[in-house]
C-alpha cells in the first residue's frame, strides 16, 4: 500500500465534489474530511475511511496501536491564563526606544509553574524531559520550531503522547507575568535566571531597542527576508497586564500604494483649524482617510484635491480597505 512521508500530502476522492487532502506532518496523519476533523480524540489518534483505504487497514491499526494513553496529569481544560495580547501598530504611535523582537510563528504557551497552557486554557502535554528545570513561576512565551514551520509545530505540541518530536521544539520566553517590575527588569531577571539554568530546550527571546523608524523597517525587512512573520514592540517601563493592551504592538509587512486626494477633512484637538486627514480614493473606487504621517507644514498646506499621493499600510481589511494608512509623499511624477 502507498504511504506518505513526513511533510507529504496527496488528494483522494470522497463523496464531496472536491477531493480530500491526506497529510503526514510529524507522524500525525490527517484528512480534511468532516469525519476526521470532527472527532474528539487527540489528533495523533484520529483516523478515517480515506486514510484506511489509502494506507491500508493494517498500517493504520499499527499506527494507532503505537499511540499511548494520555499521561496521568489532569488533562481537563484549565482556566484560560491571564495572557497579555497585542494590538497592531497604527503607523502613528511613536515607538522610538520601544523594545523590539521577532514575532515568532509558533504556538503561544503560558507556563503556570507546572504545565504549559494555551491561550484558551488547553494543556500542552510536553514530556517531563522537556520541562525539567523550568522554574515554578509563570512564564509567557512561544513553543517554536523554526520559521515557516507553524503547521509542523502545531502537529507536535497538540499531541497527547509526549512524543520524542518535542526535541525539535524550543520554548522562547518573552515575559515573566508574575513579576511586578517594569519590563526591562523582568527581562533582565529572565536572562540572569536562564543563563544560569542553561536548559537545552528553553531560552529568552532577544530584545533590542528601536532607534528610529528606519531601524524598525530595516529589522522588519531582515526578518521577512529570512522567512519570519514580523516584529513585536514593547513599551519601555510597562507592566504585564491581562488582555489586549497598547503597550504591546505587532508589526507586519509594510505595503506602499498610491491614491488620489478627493477631500480635505478638518482636524480636531491640536489640529483644529487645519487639515486633519485626507480622504483619498484607490483606482478601484475604494475610499478611506489618511490621517497620519504628515508634518505640521503639510497640515497647514495639504496636497490639493486631485493630487496623487503615496501612502504606506500594513494589510487590507476584508472589504479591501488599507489598515493604518500613513502618508509618505506627494507623487511628483503623477498627472
Amino acid at each position: 500500500m502507498p504511504d506518505l512521508q513526513d511533510g507529504e500530502s496527496t488528494e483522494v476522492q470522497g463523496s464531496a465534489r472536491l477531493p480530500y487532502i491526506l497529510k503526514n506532518v510529524g507522524g500525525v496523519y490527517s484528512c480534511t474530511c468532516p469525519a476526521w476533523r470532527n472527532q474528539s480524540l487527540p489528533i495523533e489518534r484520529r483516523t478515517c475511511k480515506h486514510l484506511i483505504r489509502y494506507r491500508g487497514e493494517q498500517a493504520e491499526a499499527e499506527r494507532l496501536a503505537r499511540t499511548v494513553s494520555p499521561p496521568a496529569i489532569d488533562t481537563s481544560k484549565a482556566t484560560a491564563p491571564p495572557i497579555l495580547l497585542a494590538e497592531s501598530w497604527d503607523n502613528a504611535t511613536d515607538v522610538i526606544s520601544w523594545w523590539l523582537s521577532e514575532k515568532l510563528d509558533g504556538v503561544r504557551a503560558y507556563w503556570d509553574g507546572k504545565r504549559f497552557l494555551s491561550r484558551q486554557g488547553n494543556v500542552f502535554h510536553a514530556p517531563d524531559w522537556f520541562t525539567a528545570g523550568l522554574p515554578t513561576i509563570p512564564l509567557d512565551g512561544e513553543l517554536w520550531l523554526a520559521r515557516k514551520a507553524f503547521q509542523r509545530t502545531v502537529s507536535i505540541v497538540r499531541r497527547h503522547d509526549g512524543n520524542s518530536l518535542w526535541a525539535h521544539i524550543k520554548f522562547r520566553i518573552f515575559d515573566a507575568p508574575a513579576l511586578r517590575e517594569p519590563f526591562e527588569e523582568r527581562i533582565e531577571y529572565l536572562c540572569d535566571c536562564f543563563s544560569q539554568l542553561r536548559l537545552r530546550y528553553v531560552g529568552v527571546l532577544p530584545q533590542q531597542q528601536c532607534r528610529s523608524l528606519e531601524h524598525l523597517r530595516d529589522e522588519l525587512e531582515l526578518v521577512l527576508a529570512g522567512g519570519g512573520e514580523g516584529l513585536m514592540l514593547r513599551q519601555p517601563g510597562s507592566q504585564y497586564e491581562s488582555g489586549r493592551s497598547s503597550t504591546l504592538l505587532k508589526v507586519k509587512r509594510f505595503h506602499d500604494a498610491e491614491a488620489q486626494v478627493i477631500e480635505h477633512q478638518p482636524g480636531a484637538g491640536r489640529h483644529k483649524g487645519r487639515m486633519g486627514a485626507l480622504l483619498v480614493q484607490l483606482p478601484d473606487g475604494t475610499t478611506f482617510s489618511v490621517g497620519t504621517g504628515f508634518t505640521d507644514a503639510q497640515r497647514e498646506d495639504p496636497p490639493p484635491v486631485g493630487t496623487q499621493i503615496t501612502f504606506r499600510y500594513q494589510e487590507l481589511t476584508d472589504r479591501g480597505v488599507p489598515r493604518f494608512p500613513s502618508f509618505v509623499r506627494v507623487r511628483a511624477d503623477a498627472p
